[in-house]
């Protein structure tokens, strides 16, 4: 009897321990290209308003914190979804962590980490085009892909400011007889300055994305005509006066000469007898 009681309590104290258990699932992609967006889904039967990290590590040969988002549990316990983005990243093993939860809460089916693959194949594209060009020549989209041969290639333009400018269209290959690459040309008419993303897609997904980056055209300089500044000289001509002609000063003893000449001549005119 006792033996029995004993186990009815073990059972007790199991189903109670398995009933205060919560169910926490993290689920990701096993793998994804370089590039695209990283998607992962979080389903709990957490108490509402628990909340936790969700976090993006590469996990090489050392584990490096790439980005952090944070999670809180709703009443409605949907599933979450949340994004981590890729561009830029090379290809290797990378991984997904919930961080800030007692495990031991949880119940053996729960997952709180995941592994995934980044898959990176920007190098099977060659770009011949330049990637800074004139709008007024804007934007030509040239270069291979490798071993596409006349298979054809997807391409899409994205604006960062102007949004999607082309949308997604298989545009036609030709194959390089040398090296099997498909050898694409297109031009895409752009009507702003801005960077453009150009996004390369076949069957097997996401290949790469180049940026180009449009600029406006430089000014036309206008010649910048200088005025002449012309400066009037005004002549003045200098009248001379004549020379006034000197004025004579008679002397005083011209005066006394001259008044003793008379003198003397009047005496001898008197003084001369007259003949009978």
């Amino acid at each position: 009897m006792k033996r029995i009681i004993l186990i009815l309590l073990l059972l007790c104290m199991l189903c109670a321990g398995t009933a205060s258990a919560y169910y926490l699932n993290l689920s990701c992609p096993d793998s994804v290209q370089a590039g695209q967006t990283l998607k992962c889904s979080i389903d709990s039967t957490l108490s509402a308003g628990t909340s936790f990290n969700l976090v993006f590590y590469q996990s090489m040969y050392t584990a490096t914190e790439l980005d952090r988002l944070p999670v809180t549990i709703q009443s409605n316990h949907a599933t979450q979804y949340k994004l981590f983005y890729t561009r830029g990243l090379k290809g290797g093993q990378y991984k997904v962590e919930i961080q800030g939860i007692d495990e031991s809460k949880l119940d053996s089916e729960s997952f709180t980490s995941r592994l995934v693959k980044l898959i990176d194949r920007s190098d099977e594209i060659t770009l011949t085009a330049p990637t800074t060009q004139n709008l007024a020549d804007a934007l030509q989209i040239a270069g291979s892909i490798a071993k596409k041969g006349n298979d054809g290639v997807e391409i899409e333009v994205r604006g960062q400011n102007v949004g999607t400018v082309y949308y997604p269209q298989y545009i036609p290959t030709t194959n390089d007889l040398r090296s099997g690459a498909g050898v694409f040309n297109r031009k895409v008419t752009v009507t702003r300055p801005d960077a453009y993303d150009v996004y390369f897609r076949d069957s097997n997904g996401l290949i790469g994305i180049e940026t180009f980056t449009v600029v406006a055209p430089a000014p036309t300089q206008v010649p910048t005509t200088v005025s002449a500044t012309v400066v009037k000289t005004t002549r003045q001509t200098l009248t001379t006066p004549p020379t006034p002609s000197p004025t004579l000063t008679k002397s005083p003893l011209e005066e006394i000469v001259v008044i003793g000449a008379l003198g003397v001549t009047g005496f001898l005119i008197v003084r001369t007898p007259k003949k009978p």
